[in-house]
C-alpha cells in the first residue's frame, strides 16, 4: 500500500516551533510521517484521502504511571503518603497476581487512549504481562520494572537478582519499533538505599535505557537516609553515589533546593510533574519555574489511578501552569504553549524517545482529533486563543479519534481495540477481591 494522506482542518504539530497549519496535509507509510504541511503545496500523491475535519495535534505522553492501580482506585483516600502507600496500597499490591496486573493495565489502556494518551511510562511489578496489554490494547509504552525493597532487595543478592531479571527482559521485549521501550524503576532512594539504586543505575547505562525513579515526592521521606548520610540531600547522595549520569527521570522532585536543581540540571535529569497526584495527597508543589529556568526538561504524568484518581492528562495540563502561577504569584509563567509541550514534546524528551510527540517527518503517527465545534473552541478568533482553548478549555471530552502509528485505536469516542465491558467486569471483581483479602 502506498499509504494515506490525511487532509486536516487545522494541525498543531508542537514541533519546535509549534507550527500551527490551516489545511494541512500529512502523509503518512508504514505508520510514519513522510509529509507535513500545507494542502497547496503538498506533492502529488496516488495515496488513500481521508479528510479529517477538526484539530489534529500529537498523542498526549504519560511519563510516570502505575496504571494497574486501577485496581486499587479510590483506596486510602485523606491518608498522607507513607500511611496510604504502607496501610493501604502495598497490602493490596502484595495480593496482585500476574492476571490481575494484565487486566488493570487493559482497563487503564483504554481509559488513557479514549483521552488521548498515545505512550506511558510504567513502574510497575508483573512487567510481561502490562507489557502484553499495553500491546494489545495498542498504547505505546515505555516499561521500567519496578525494584521495591519489601519484594526484591531484603539483601544485596536479592537486588542484584532482580536487576539480571530486569536486564534479561531488556533484551527479551525492548522493540521501540513496536512500540516497546523498556527500561529500570527502582522505587527509590530512601525505600532500596543509595547503593542498590546505584547497582540499578549502572545497569541501566550499559544497556543505554532510562532509569525512571521517586524522587522528593514529600518533605521528609528521605530523613532517615539523609541522616546516615551526614545530612545530605538526596539527590547530591544520588549523585555522588553515581546514580545520576545515564538517561534519568524523576518522577515528583517536590522538594529541591536550588543546589538540587542545579544538580538535576548538570547531569541533564528530566521531572515527570504530577501536580494532581501531589495536590491529592497533600506532598507539595514543584518549583517548575525554576526548573524550566536552568534547563531541565520537564514533563507530565498522571501517577497512579489510586493517588490521582484518573489517566486524564488534560487534567495535568491545565492544573500545572495554574498552580505554577500560583505559587510563583506570576501570570507570565508556564504559558499554553509550554503545557502543550510538555504533554507531547517535553515527554518524548524526558522519556528519550526521538520519533514521537511532535508531527513531523520521520516521526511515528501518534495523533489526535479534538472537535472543533465545541463550545471549548468558540470564538478562538485568532491562533494564540486556540492554543489557549486547546491547554485550559478543551479536556478529554473532545478526543474523538485517537492513532498509534497510523492505526486507529479510538475512533468517534470508542476504543477500538478493548471489550471495555469485559475489562471493567474483571477489573470490578478483581478489585474486590484484593481489598477484602487485604483487609484494607
Amino acid at each position: 500500500m502506498s499509504g494515506i494522506r490525511y487532509f486536516v482542518e487545522v494541525l498543531v504539530t508542537c514541533d519546535e516551533n509549534f507550527t500551527v497549519i490551516r489545511d494541512a496535509v500529512i502523509d503518512v507509510k508504514d505508520g510514519q510521517i513522510t509529509w507535513v504541511g500545507k494542502e497547496k503545496e503538498a506533492p502529488t500523491t496516488s495515496k488513500k484521502e481521508i479528510r479529517i475535519n477538526g484539530l489534529v495535534m500529537p498523542g498526549l505522553i504519560n511519563t510516570h504511571a502505575h496504571t494497574p492501580m486501577t485496581l486499587l482506585r479510590g483506596g486510602g483516600d485523606g491518608l498522607p503518603l507513607m500511611r496510604w502507600l504502607t496501610e493501604v496500597m502495598w497490602p493490596r499490591e502484595g495480593l496482585m497476581t500476574p492476571s490481575d496486573a494484565y487486566w488493570g493495565m487493559t482497563l487503564g489502556s483504554a481509559e488513557m487512549l479514549s483521552s488521548g494518551i498515545t505512550t506511558t511510562c510504567e513502574m510497575y511489578i508483573h512487567e510481561e504481562q502490562i507489557v502484553e496489554a499495553a500491546t494489545n490494547a495498542g498504547i505505546r509504552i515505555v516499561m521500567t520494572p519496578g525494584i521495591l525493597s519489601v519484594l526484591h532487595a531484603d539483601s544485596n543478592q536479592s537486588a542484584i537478582l532482580r536487576i539480571d531479571e530486569i536486564a534479561d527482559f531488556h533484551r527479551l521485549y525492548n522493540n521501540p519499533e513496536k512500540g516497546v521501550t523498556v527500561g529500570f524503576g527502582p522505587h527509590s532512594a530512601y525505600d532500596l538505599g543509595a547503593s542498590i539504586c546505584a547497582e540499578v543505575a549502572t545497569a541501566a547505562r550499559d544497556l543505554g535505557a532510562l532509569l525512571h525513579i521517586h524522587i522528593a515526592e514529600t518533605a521528609n521521606e528521605g530523613s532517615e537516609l539523609e541522616r546516615l548520610h551526614e545530612d545530605l540531600s538526596t539527590v547530591r547522595i544520588l549523585g555522588e553515589s553515581g546514580v545520576f549520569g545515564g538517561k534519568v527521570l524523576a518522577a515528583h522532585s517536590v522538594w529541591l533546593t536550588r543546589e538540587d536543581l542545579a544538580s538535576y540540571a548538570d547531569y541533564g535529569v528530566a521531572v515527570a510533574h504530577c501536580p494532581l497526584s501531589n495536590m491529592k495527597l497533600g506532598s507539595g508543589v514543584a518549583d517548575i519555574k525554576a526548573m524550566r529556568e536552568l534547563g531541565i526538561t520537564v514533563a507530565l504524568g498522571t501517577d497512579g489511578p489510586a493517588s490521582n484518581d484518573s489517566l486524564d492528562l488534560w487534567q495535568e495540563i491545565k492544573i500545572a501552569p495554574l498552580l505554577s502561577r500560583v505559587s510563583s504569584l506570576d501570570s507570565t509563567t508556564l504559558d499554553a504553549k509550554d503545557a502543550i509541550c510538555m504533554a507531547t514534546r517535553d515527554g518524548a524528551k524526558a522519556l528519550g524517545l526521538a520519533d514521537v510527540g511532535s508531527l513531523e517527518v520521520g516521526h511515528w503517527a501518534d495523533m489526535i482529533r479534538l472537535d472543533l465545534e465545541d463550545s471549548a473552541f468558540i470564538p478562538a478568533t485568532k491562533e494564540s486563543e486556540l492554543i489557549s482553548s486547546i491547554a485550559f478549555a478543551a479536556g478529554r471530552r473532545l478526543v474523538s479519534d485517537v492513532w498509534v502509528k497510523g492505526e486507529k485505536v479510538v475512533s468517534g469516542h470508542e476504543c477500538l481495540t478493548v471489550d471495555e465491558n469485559l475489562a471493567r467486569t474483571q477489573c470490578k471483581a478483581r478489585g474486590l477481591r484484593l481489598a477484602q483479602e487485604s483487609g484494607t
